[in-house]
């Protein structure tokens, strides 16, 4: 497993060595005024399908088993998981403000909020979440204005340009300028194994030509390849993200599926990764 796990190193992102591995930037890791991360499937308690690291409740796993995965990933990474605020993420557009009266909804309080794709927050020890298992988590990070945001763009965020919508929030809520803030794209499906038919090959045809690709059998099947990672870099490009500070991290999900959840491989009888952002306490 140590050997499988080594292999989600990329030039932009490494696993961590400790007991409950995680991936994280490196880039990102050189701030010392935040701690991320991005599960993997090794280190939890929970089993079969959801083997082992499971941190998404109400997908059949035990409650008790994704709150002790909770403890385990948040203890790993310094923080308890009273601080994390989890998202509610339907595949919409919504950016929400998290504030520290936040922590702990959706882990031991409840969440009085229904649509919530993406979450900013300029207030240390909040830590930010996206849920993935396939589609792209977006790490936004402003080291000027102190300020982080989280975003979950699967083909429908992504098409309605959420990243994008996110910058916008961090700008008018925090002050943020796009020219300062850095932006991370998240282990998710690649290019090469991602294929989409229909209206949405079209659209994305249409609107993001560069990110598709087609053979002549698939032109014939009307589908083609599509590159949510190169796509969620023009829409924040777009928006004003420097391209020198845009990190795409180079981990596919469903390449990596024995060590990572991936939607594609094992459908809807699976677990979910999660994604952490914090601004440090300290």
């Amino acid at each position: 497993m140590e050997y499988k796990l080594q292999l989600l190193n990329t030039k932009e992102m490494a696993v961590s060595g400790t007991e409950v591995p995680f991936l994280y930037f490196k880039r990102l890791a050189e701030h010392s005024g935040v701690k991320h991360s991005c599960s993997t499937r090794v280190g939890g308690v929970s089993e079969g399908c959801f083997s082992s690291m499971n941190l998404g409740f109400g997908r059949g796993d035990a409650d008790e088993n994704v709150l002790e995965n909770y403890d385990r990933i948040c203890s790993a990474m310094g923080f308890a998981k009273e601080q994390v605020v989890l998202s509610a993420q339907v595949h919409e557009t919504v950016v929400r403000r998290a504030t520290k009266a936040d922590c702990g909804k959706g882990i031991n309080k409840p969440r009085d909020y229904t649509s919530v794709d993406a979450q900013i927050t300029n207030e240390p020890g909040v830590a930010l979440t996206v849920f993935t298992a396939d589609c792209v988590p977006v790490f936004f990070y402003d080291p000027v204005a102190k300020a982080i945001g989280t975003a979950h763009a699967g083909w429908r965020g992504t098409i309605g340009r959420i990243a994008e919508k996110t910058v916008q929030a961090m700008n008018k809520e925090f002050g943020s300028k796009p020219s300062d803030m850095e932006a991370y794209i998240g282990a998710s499906i690649c290019g090469d194994c991602y294929t989409v038919g229909g209206e949405v090959a079209e659209r994305f045809m249409k609107e993001f030509p560069e990110a598709t690709t087609q053979t002549d059998e698939q032109k014939a099947e009307g589908t083609c390849q599509l590159d949510l990672w190169q796509v969620n870099r023009m829409i924040l490009e777009q928006a004003g993200v420097k391209p020198e500070n845009i990190v795409i991290g180079g981990v596919c999900t469903k390449c990596h599926s024995d060590v990572l959840y991936s939607h594609r491989v094992q459908g809807n009888d699976r677990g979910s990764l999660v994604g952490f952002l914090m601004i440090s306490e300290e």
